[in-house]
């Protein structure tokens, strides 16, 4: 019991926790949770003549299902459809080879008709692989509490890993998910998703989130695809933060459609051959300290009437040392901004950019923001051609602060700073530029 002065003392305190408490009950009164495990048990899946035989053993109330070393071969899906389960291999000992050629997965995880989801999956341990005609390698529909750890999927004709509206908390932690004839990842309307630590190779595309929100993609390696790296579609409130994403044959990251409150930081974008950042229609985004190298095509790309963003603390560069040994194929590129407003670019290191460090393109860009950037050397693709910032059809903008420097001999910048088109009431002002301060 509480003293007698903490409850004199503090009676509006205690009211609102009784208050929340209440709300809090309420709220998880409405949900249907599994019954808690009261009965599950562990079922060792040598002792049955099919995997599906051990997974049909499990209690209703779930448990365990231990499948030891071993190759074994799936002509259909294995089916589960019990809640607070875990299904644990030995490591990539435990192989299991979906030999189907109709499109079905490998695993399929969905609750029994008539119930709305299941709740606590886990799956760890082992190694899935699919052939050129297979469907995913585990599909979950309706899973809350989904967990994805040390698993390896590999090989399979679509996707690696389908979550389709698992919508409450799904996790994938260190995983590799490499050479799948579709996306390596595809989360489908989920909520809170953890995506950590994992390496994906050779997918078509790494990662697809779409119609979700607060996605924490952080620590991965995402490397050689054949598409896209990873792609958010209508989903807020998310960070992408630490990832090695680099040589993809399309762009290394995508935002697109009701994607707003997204932060993109401290990743590293590399050698891919489309854009680093495409920011299509997307609002209130903030990309920072992040490193932009080695990009055949603009490296942050924004347009589609997107709007609020803040891009700021990157770097953009090319190979930095002896020119000698920089390929024509790794070039440096910069920004670009197509029909946006409100737009802060500042404190970025602009590094040998092959065309513009900054562009401006489009109609009505309005209420940009440009300061405090420095640019070194643009225009190495094509000498004289072009100037280091190009505006475009601006209003109401600021450019300020910025340190422009051409030290070459010959030089390759056209000029520091071109405005071309419908430009008024901007502010041009206290720039370091070759030849003038203003």
């Amino acid at each position: 019991m509480l003293p007698r002065t903490t409850s004199r003392l503090f009676p509006i305190a205690a009211l609102l926790a009784a208050a929340v408490c209440a709300a809090a009950a309420e709220s998880t009164e409405s949900v249907e949770f599994q019954p808690g495990a009261d009965g599950a048990a562990t079922v060792d899946a040598a002792g049955f003549e099919s995997l599906q035989a051990a997974f049909d053993a499990l209690p209703e109330s779930g448990g365990m299902v231990a499948i030891p070393p071993g190759r074994y071969e799936l002509a259909q899906p294995l089916v589960l459809s019990r809640g607070d389960v875990a299904i644990r291999g030995a490591g990539p000992a435990t192989h299991l080879v979906n030999t189907n050629e109709e499109g079905a997965p490998a695993i399929r995880i969905a609750p029994p008709e008539g119930t709305k989801a299941l709740w606590r999956i886990q799956i760890a341990d082992l190694r899935v692989t699919g052939n050129p005609k297979s469907g995913p390698g585990i599909y979950a529909n309706a899973v809350n509490e989904v967990l994805l750890s040390h698993v390896a999927v590999e090989h399979h004709g679509a996707d690696g890993v389908v979550l389709d509206h698992c919508y409450e908390d799904p996790r994938v932690c260190a995983c590799l998910i490499t050479y799948n004839a579709g996306t390596g990842l595809n989360l489908l309307g989920c909520h809170d998703i953890v995506v950590s630590a994992n390496q994906f190779e050779e997918n078509v595309d790494a990662l697809h989130c779409v119609n979700g929100y607060n996605l924490t993609m952080t620590g991965n390696n995402v490397d050689d695809h054949l598409g896209n790296g990873v792609v958010i579609e209508n989903t807020y409130g998310s960070i992408v933060s630490g990832n090695m994403i680099e040589e993809c044959t399309g762009h290394a990251l995508v935002l697109e459609g009701a994607c707003y409150g997204d932060a993109i930081s401290a990743n590293t974008f590399a050698h891919c051959k489309g854009e680093g950042v495409r920011l299509v229609g997307v609002r209130d985004i903030t990309v920072s300290a992040n490193t932009f190298v080695l990009l055949a095509e603009p490296a942050l790309h924004a347009l589609g009437e997107a709007a609020q963003l803040t891009i700021t603390g990157n770097t953009f560069s090319r190979y930095p040392f002896d020119p000698r040994e920089r390929h024509t194929i790794d070039p440096g590129q910069g920004i670009v901004l197509e029909g946006v407003r409100d737009v802060t670019v500042s404190g970025n290191t602009f590094t040998a950019a092959r065309y513009e460090a900054i562009k401006v393109a489009g109609d009505a860009n309005m209420r940009l923001c440009i300061t405090g950037n420095t640019i070194l050397n643009p225009s190495q693709g094509a000498p004289g051609e072009h100037a280091a910032v190009a505006l475009a059809n601006v209003t109401r903008s600021i450019f300020a602060n910025n340190i422009v420097t051409d030290d070459q001999e010959p030089p390759t910048m056209k000029r520091a700073l071109e405005l071309t088109g419908d430009c008024d009431l901007n502010v041009m002002t206290s720039n370091i530029l070759p030849g003038a301060v203003q």
